[in-house]
Parts: C-alpha cells; structure tokens; sequence
C-alpha cells in the first residue's frame, strides 16, 4: 500500500509511503488517503490522527507530476470538495490531526499541512507553495488557507516568488506550532499526540466541529450555534466524570459517551 494506516491507544497514525516519489500523492494515493479519512470519521476509538512520510526527506511534495496528461485547466475543473489529498479544507474530519513533518512540505503538501490542526516540524523540514514556478497555481487550498492563517504579505510572499521557507521561518509565521531536532520530532510528536489524547475525545470533537462550522460566522452567531458534537459533548457521562475527577482528584476514565 502507498499509504499506511494503523491505530493504536486511540491514536491513528497515516504515513505516506512512496519515498522514491518523495511522498508525492497521485490518483491511487487520493484514494487510499480519502478513504482513510472516511474510516476515521466512522470510528468512536480515534482522538488523534498523526499523518506523515516515510523517510528522513520528504512529508509530501505535493502532487506527482509523473505520467500526469491533465492541463491545469482540467485539473482545476475536476471537483475536489475537500481540498488536497481530501484534507486541505475537510470540514467533516471531527478528530484532530498533527502533521509531523519530517522533510519537505511542498506544493500539495504544504496544502496537507495547511488542513492539519497542530503541526510539528523537523528543524531541517522545507516548506513552499512553488506552483507558479511551473507555470501553475497552489488551487487544492494553498491560496485561499494561506491568506486565512498568516499575515497577507507574508501568504503573498510565500505564494508569488515559489520560495522555499524553513521550519523555524514557519514557526514565526505561526504554521508550526513546535520545531525538534530531527533526532527528537517523534519524542516531540508523541507528547503532542498523548495530551491530546489526555482531553475527553467528545469534547476534542465538539472543539473541532464548532471551529470548523463558525469560522464564518460571527462571535455572537457561533456563541449560538448548537453543532450536534457539542450537544453530544456537553450532555455525556464524560462531562460528569471530568469534573469528578478534577474535585476527586484523580485522572479522569473517558468512556467517549
């Protein structure tokens, strides 16, 4: 399989394996990836979704080019709901996702990153949207995410000249939330991993779902806004529990119900 896929102690773990193809994503990838993504969403045992490439070079550098006889045009035209690789913009994926990048975030990569919810990145990782350096433009999310998450000159910046930004340039954007030596991204990815897996996984995604579903709306709108994670959160077994544990104190027993 040119994707993995494994879960483990509530935590889901998607790794890109095409590493002769730096974890470039094409037609078969897409698949494999948007059918993951539609397991996850099924499944109650999930609180964390850690995505990745195999190999010290590359998270995804974007689309495979290789054997593509598509314009731009036809690509553009082909319908792409949910972003790049069925994530840059998902609006249904209620579990959060931490992108460890470990080498190049790249064109559609960099798009994969920009629908990650925390992003932790090797010092040596390289990030860019070059799409216009080949006569192409970043259309699976890079332009209109960008601009949302980072300040505008600094998004133009990105997308007008192709550059390529490092981890820390990235960090200061506010991208990546935590730059490791590549030695210790996984230690680093870990701890993110365990104290988001540490939260009630109702509330985690009723958090998730009401930002995805009010980023449009204004703060008294989405204040009012009863999205069906944050009933279900608000009205569960682990709300009661959290706050027996907090008085008992001891560590709450999520029952994700």
């Amino acid at each position: 399989m040119s994707v993995e896929f494994s879960v483990e102690g509530r935590i889901a773990r998607v790794t890109l394996n095409r590493p002769e193809r730096l974890n470039a994503v094409n037609a078969e990838v897409e698949r494999q990836l948007d059918a993951i993504w539609r397991e996850i969403e099924s499944r109650d045992d999930i609180s964390c979704v850690v995505l990745t490439g195999v190999g010290e070079k590359a998270f995804c550098a974007g689309a495979d080019m290789k054997g593509v006889d598509k314009s731009g045009l036809e690509y553009w035209a082909e319908s792409r709901p949910n972003g790049f690789a069925g994530l840059s913009f998902r609006r249904s994926l209620d579990v959060p996702v931490i992108a460890r990048v470990n080498g190049y975030a790249l064109g559609g990569g960099f798009e994969m990153v920009l629908g990650c919810d925390i992003v932790v990145a090797a010092r040596t990782a390289k990030f860019g949207l070059p799409e216009a350096r080949v006569g192409r433009m970043p259309l699976d999310g890079g332009m209109v995410l960008l601009q949302r998450k980072i300040p505008f000159n600094r998004a133009m910046g990105m997308m007008l000249t192709g550059r390529q930004f490092t981890a820390e340039e990235m960090f200061d954007f506010g991208i990546v939330n935590e730059v490791a030596d590549a030695a210790d991204l996984d230690t680093v990815v870990d701890r993110w991993a365990a104290d988001v897996v540490a939260c009630a996984p109702l509330s985690l995604r009723a958090i998730k779902q009401t930002v995805n579903r009010t980023g449009h709306l204004s703060p008294a709108e989405a204040q009012s806004l009863r999205t069906p994670a944050l009933v279900r959160a608000l009205t569960s077994e682990d709300a009661l529990e959290g706050v027996a544990a907090f008085q008992e104190k001891r560590a709450p027993v999520w029952r994700g119900r």
